[in-house]
């Protein structure tokens, strides 16, 4: 497999977790220094129409903190590839396989290789999502599951 001068990945990175380290530790082995970027609080607002839980300072700092990223950027507009590409060339952007048959992806691939970069594919961590990590806090079964009777309360007699 190729390996890559600049690599990029972009996402929101909320609630960290085993799915971002993944996807981290592949790409990181496929350059020689990894950027991240994510996406400002209003952009995760816009699109997806929450606001992250944690705030973007803090979501750079703990990507800030992690073996294998070399630098963290906050994108505050545009967020589309090409247009990453324009600020700030990379050679290899890496994403989750969940996007890898979406039409638009597929344009955006083909117009990053006339730019001279690559879209590299990695298998998407399914078991674990901070939509699912939230999904557990709000219906408490993760709790409930987790620490068997102490959602008990027994009187004092």
């Amino acid at each position: 497999m190729e390996h890559y001068r600049v690599g990029l990945l972009m996402g929101v990175f909320d609630l960290f977790h085993t799915g971002h380290l993944k996807l981290i530790r592949n790409a990181e082995k496929h350059c020689d220094c990894l950027r991240v970027a994510i996406l400002s609080d209003e952009l995760v607002m816009k699109f997806k129409h929450h606001w992250p839980v944690i705030p973007e300072q803090e979501r750079k700092t703990i990507l800030e903190a992690v073996k294998g990223v070399d630098e963290v950027v906050i994108i505050d507009d545009d967020p589309s590839r090409i247009m990453e590409w324009y600020r700030r060339p990379f050679d290899c952007f890496f994403s989750g396989n969940d996007y890898e048959n979406n039409d638009y992806w597929k344009w955006e691939k083909e117009e990053l290789r006339k730019l001279g970069a690559d879209i590299l594919f990695f298998p998407y961590t399914e078991e674990q999502s901070t939509t699912k990590i939230i999904q557990r806090i709000q219906s408490r079964s993760y709790l409930a599951d987790n620490n068997p009777g102490d959602d008990q309360v027994t009187e004092e007699k």
